[in-house]
């Protein structure tokens, strides 16, 4: 498809996306690097508590915790 087409189907409010190819898709800022942390045992005791009440995995509480924390340094 000619980019003229695929402009004109996005200004005409068209479905694009099964004209994209979304596999090498990026989000900039949004990569994932690992890290590795130590705890207390107390601490992932706590932390698994937590994420059980919620329904969340440990991983999944430490970075909205984190990132919660982060935000409010910024603001």
């Amino acid at each position: 498809m000619k980019a003229r087409e695929f402009d004109r189907k996005f200004d005409e409010g068209a479905d694009i996306t099964g004209d994209l190819d979304l596999s090498k898709a990026r989000r900039p800022g949004q990569e994932q690097r690992r890290v590795n942390v130590d705890f207390p045992t107390w601490m992932i005791e706590s932390l698994d508590r937590e994420a059980k009440r919620l329904g969340v995995t440990r991983q999944s509480i430490i970075k909205v915790w984190i990132a919660d924390r982060l935000e409010r340094k910024v603001s």
